[in-house]
């Protein structure tokens, strides 16, 4: 796996998720009498805009007859408080020098586990947000949610877990949900490769 040199040193632990992403996967899931199952094709893409985050974007389809599925969109960073040096909140713009310029710094955030904390905020235009908390060490990324935002329209929606993970050039992930007033269940999984 090769790592562009041009990405902001923050995010070097995530780099690898860099890149479009393309494969299949299947939903099984059990709610109340009924149990889905689907197979699907998904597109998924990790880039940059030379600031510290990842922009996220996946949209799926069901293989049986091509028809749009689902899709999802958010941003990925390494979890540390804010800096002056930091943009926001709103459109108000960084005071001073941005915070984490070089691996030495960044190695700062390391945590006791040997990786990095992560968060990752996705929504989801059946009016879901999550916010997801985990960490990454080496190719591997545990996240659970820490909240779930729902309007008044959408479908119960309570928790998560998502698992991502680098293997044999591959992009694996695992999704647990808990949802339609069931617990935490296996609930989606895919396998994706490189194409861009």
């Amino acid at each position: 796996m090769e790592i562009s040199s041009d990405i902001p040193s923050e995010l070097a632990p995530l780099a690898w998720l860099i890149g479009v992403w393309e494969g299949t996967g299947i939903v099984h899931y059990n709610h109340g009498e009924t149990t889905e199952t689907l197979e699907f094709g998904q597109r998924i893409s990790f880039s940059h805009d030379g600031l510290p985050y990842l922009n996220y974007t996946s949209s799926t389809w069901r293989l049986s007859d091509g028809i749009s599925h689902v899709s999802e969109m958010g941003y990925w960073r390494l979890s540390r408080p804010a800096t002056p040096g930091d943009p926001g909140p709103g459109m108000l713009g960084p005071v001073g020098d941005r915070p984490y310029r070089t691996a030495s710094e960044v190695e700062e955030l390391r945590n006791k586990e040997d990786g990095f904390d992560v968060e990752a905020s996705i929504v989801h235009p059946e009016g879901v947000t999550e916010l997801y908390l985990g960490q990454v060490r080496q190719a591997r990324i545990d996240l659970a949610t820490d909240a779930v935002v729902r309007t008044a329209g959408a479908k119960d929606y309570a928790a998560a877990t998502r698992l991502y993970g680098f293997v044999e050039d591959h992009l694996l992930w695992a999704w647990d949900i808990a949802a339609l007033g069931r617990p935490l269940a296996s609930h989606a999984s895919g396998r994706l490769a490189k194409v861009d």
